[in-house]
């Protein structure tokens, strides 16, 4: 089993760390890719549907971001313990009908041994919003570092 650092026990800047790092994979909409972050039997919970496995992960992701068009993602540490870190996170994207959203919500993340995500519950709502009202303008992919987070957005 390869490592994925920072691995637990977390301290506040490799909690820090692990969260900026799954912002950036899930930026990539690289449902191959993300899939990498969690354990072979990763067990989520999003929203109302429960995945197991990198596979399920990597079919969940695809048809994500099939649906939730010019995804773009910030997410923020919230509190963190041992091998637990949670995380409050925003997107927007919009669908294939032009309809702009902002997805709020709060996930709970479990790490094994090598830094490798075993555990996921994700809690979110959407909101309807007018293009005009987007706040992540940044070109697809990574979010730049001088980009303001949640907190300093107000989310």
């Amino acid at each position: 089993m390869t490592a994925r650092p920072p691995v637990p026990p977390f301290t506040r800047e490799t909690a820090i760390e692990k969260v900026r790092q799954a912002e950036d994979g899930w930026n990539t909409r690289d449902p191959e890719k993300v899939a990498l972050a969690y354990t072979e039997d990763s067990r989520w919970r999003n929203r109302a549907e429960f995945v197991t496995g990198r596979d399920e992960i990597v079919e969940f992701l695809r048809r994500k971001w099939a649906r939730e068009l010019e995804y773009r993602l910030i997410k923020e540490l919230w509190a963190f313990d041992g091998n637990r870190i949670a995380v409050r996170f925003a997107y927007e994207s919009h669908d294939d009908s032009g309809n702009w959203f902002r997805s709020y919500g709060n996930e709970n993340w479990e790490f094994d041994e090598n830094g490798l995500m075993a555990v996921r519950h994700a809690c979110i709502n959407d909101l309807q919003i007018k293009e005009t009202d987007r706040k992540y303008h940044w070109p697809l992919g990574r979010r730049p570092d001088d980009h303001p987070g949640l907190s300093d957005l107000g989310f």
